[in-house]
């Protein structure tokens, strides 16, 4: 019988040929496809057959050996750790995180370790950038950059190809490789716990250095000088007069125009500092920073509303995180109403409103399946049209919530492009109205006339109901109907830790299947852990995950302060976790309020109260409050104190 074939030897055979007629080949695939791994077996199978090996790892994301943020060019050393392991020779410092974003540093920084490789086997570890038009510069730049003679694209089997036809246009030899059955994305979370492991390993012979910024040429997207917190945690890169790379480092201080930072000791004095995006957040990982805008005035009485340097002239962006969700006001206090509510580890979003989408990555819009919309006021439903735009291709329709009417105003919308050229790729909307306790329902698809569908009753104000949570509305009034929602988990899972790490089992996306098999009441389902042992979804959420009844979010906006509003919200509300509710005016405007169907800083607060709420994040504020806030807080905490005004951390800075 022939001999058993171990998992990979056969893609690094192929590899090991490839090699033979090209000594310098560009890896490439999508994250997690196993690439780092491919070239550290093929390093070993060259180093028993007694040949040097070098390996440029052009993902700073996570390089497979030498400190994130950086380009690294190591040596295959076999009397490394146990069985070898990259022996890390320079790096180029890039001081961010982000393969895409800093794409041309990046192919540079390649360019310039690549001409400084001897001959010999050269395997370029590319980063799995596989979507856009960046990915595909990308690829083309890096073989160009690189000298690379083959391309290999290894990814998981019947996986579709974005860049076939750039591959065929570069005019080299492509080997195409299936990815190792194990292989699998590590998830956000892993992913960035290793990247800091790695920043810190780095950083373990570090010391603390002080430099004189008068000396220094400062590259990058460095934030201004005199706003000395913003460059707190920064990563930085420290180059010589030549422009290599002395080091990296993670500043400490920018006091009086000198700079403090923790480094390895320097060989040489440095000449230039690079910072773009890459930094140590509060929590203590390394991630990357928002970009730098200016702070948001705060009154002097009121300390409490002092935010974020980065937050913008939309004022706080709140952020809150409950089981399983994240909800993010995205345009601010002062901004379009547009709630992103991220259903975490399903790579999956509901949109509350649309409001201006402008700094929502186009990305996100694929993985939106469903949008609520209160009503079709410009500011409410504007959004629309991004979301159009990005939902040209092979996607499932998106759902769309909303007041009578809604279908024909999004049917407007889309008759006034031409989709001449769409063809199978149009857009698609299922969308629903809801009409007192009927649900009409239409479809809509890009070049294509409104089609009614058969209606449905609706039960209690529920529109959509699915395993796990349900949305549910009422109709309030602005002038127009208006729809309020609340987002109603089944149960609240938690995982318990100190059963998790007794296992050491590493968190990943195994435990959102987990959690999403709970709540779809599937108990038998197989679940593979990290350890490569299996277990039942029963036997898993018995040992490792306590539930309990889930935390209900609430949104209403743009209503009048009626009783029968207020009556009506109330019942919506009552018990809810969050409520985000607007708060247009303050008490001495009311007849403004009153007039344009808006509601007061009082009014909020009141409802709030009534409704008995955990926390109220008021917004929708006119923009006349730009420059005195504070009063409208003020008022708001004179009938309910547990305001959620202020944000965390950037919740777009790295997108699933």
């Amino acid at each position: 019988m022939p001999t058993p074939i171990p998992p990979g030897s056969a893609n690094e055979t192929a590899l090991l040929d490839l090699l033979r007629r090209h000594p310098r080949v560009l890896l490439t695939g999508p994250p997690g496809s196993g690439k780092t791994t491919l070239v550290h077996r093929v390093a070993t199978r060259l180093a028993d057959q007694g040949q040097a090996c070098h390996c440029l790892a052009a993902d700073p994301g996570l390089p497979g050996f030498g400190p994130p943020g950086a380009i690294c060019l190591g040596r295959w050393d076999p009397r490394l750790d146990e069985g070898g392991g990259w022996r890390l020779e320079t790096i180029e410092a890039l001081a961010t995180l982000d393969s895409a974003r800093f794409r041309l540093p990046l192919v540079e920084a390649v360019r310039r370790l690549a001409a400084r490789t001897e001959a010999g086997p050269l395997l370029i570890d590319a980063p799995g950038v596989e979507r856009g038009i960046g990915g595909a510069e990308l690829l083309a730049a890096l073989v160009n950059a690189s000298h690379a003679g083959a391309v290999v694209r290894l990814a998981p089997e019947n996986a579709p190809d974005p860049y076939a036809q750039e591959r065929v246009a570069l005019g080299l030899e492509v080997l195409k490789l299936p990815a190792a059955p194990e292989a699998r994305h590590p998830g956000h979370q892993l992913r960035t716990q290793r990247r800091t492991e790695a920043w810190d390993t780095y950083l373990t012979e570090a010391v603390e250095q002080s430099l004189d910024l008068v000396d220094l040429a400062i590259v990058g997207t460095p934030p201004p000088h005199d706003v000395t917190a913003a460059w707190h945690r920064r990563q930085a890169g420290l180059l010589d007069a030549t422009g290599r790379t002395l080091a990296m480092g993670e500043v400490l201080a920018l006091e009086g125009g000198r700079l403090k930072l923790l480094a390895p000791p320097l060989g040489d004095t440095p000449r230039t500092l690079v910072i773009r995006d890459a930094m140590r957040h509060s929590e203590g990982h390394l991630g990357t920073a928002r970009p730098y805008r200016a702070p948001y005035p705060a009154t002097p009485d009121e300390p409490s509303l002092r935010l974020p340097l980065q937050e913008a002239v939309d004022g706080p962006r709140p952020t809150l995180r409950l089981d399983g969700v994240r909800a993010t006001l995205v345009n601010g206090v002062f901004g379009d109403p547009l709630l992103h509510l991220r259903l975490r580890h399903r790579k999956r979003s509901l949109l509350f409103d649309l409001g201006d989408p402008g700094r929502l990555p186009a990305r996100l819009a694929h993985q939106v399946s469903d949008v609520f919309i209160s009503h079709a006021h410009f500011d409410h439903i504007g959004g629309f049209l991004w979301l159009l735009r990005s939902r040209i291709g092979d996607y499932t329709p998106c759902r769309v919530y909303g007041p009578p009417g809604l279908a024909g105003h999004l049917d407007g919308l889309m008759r006034g492009i031409l989709w001449d050229r769409v063809e199978e790729k149009a857009p698609r909307f299922e969308v629903f109205e809801l009409h007192d306790e009927r649900l009409a329902h239409y479809r809509l698809v890009a070049g294509q006339p409104m089609k009614a569908l058969s209606p449905r009753e609706v039960d209690d104000g529920v529109l959509h109901v699915e395993p796990g949570f349900r949305v549910r509305a009422v109709t309030l009034d602005h002038g127009t109907p208006v729809l309020a929602f609340a987002f109603e988990p089944d149960v609240e899972v938690k995982v318990r830790k100190e059963r998790l790490d007794a296992h050491g089992w590493a968190p990943g996306p195994w435990l959102g299947e987990l959690k999403q098999h709970v709540h779809a009441g599937v108990d038998e389902t197989v679940i593979e852990l990290p350890d490569g042992s299996q277990r039942t979804v029963a036997e898993l959420a018995q040992h490792l995950l306590l539930s309990q009844p889930g935390k209900r979010l609430v949104y209403a906006t743009d209503f009048g302060d009626t009783p029968d509003n207020r009556e009506r919200l109330l019942r919506l509300a009552r018990g809810a976790e969050v409520l985000f509710c607007e708060a247009s005016f303050r008490e001495d405007q009311a007849e403004q309020a009153r007039r344009t169907g808006h509601l007061t800083a009082r009014g909020c607060g009141e409802i709030a109260a009534a409704a008995a709420v955990g926390q109220l994040v008021p917004f929708h504020f006119s923009r006349r409050h730009v420059d005195d806030v504070g009063e409208l807080y003020e008022e708001i905490r004179r009938h309910f104190p547990r305001l959620a005004a202020t944000p965390g951390s950037d919740p777009y800075s790295e997108v699933d």
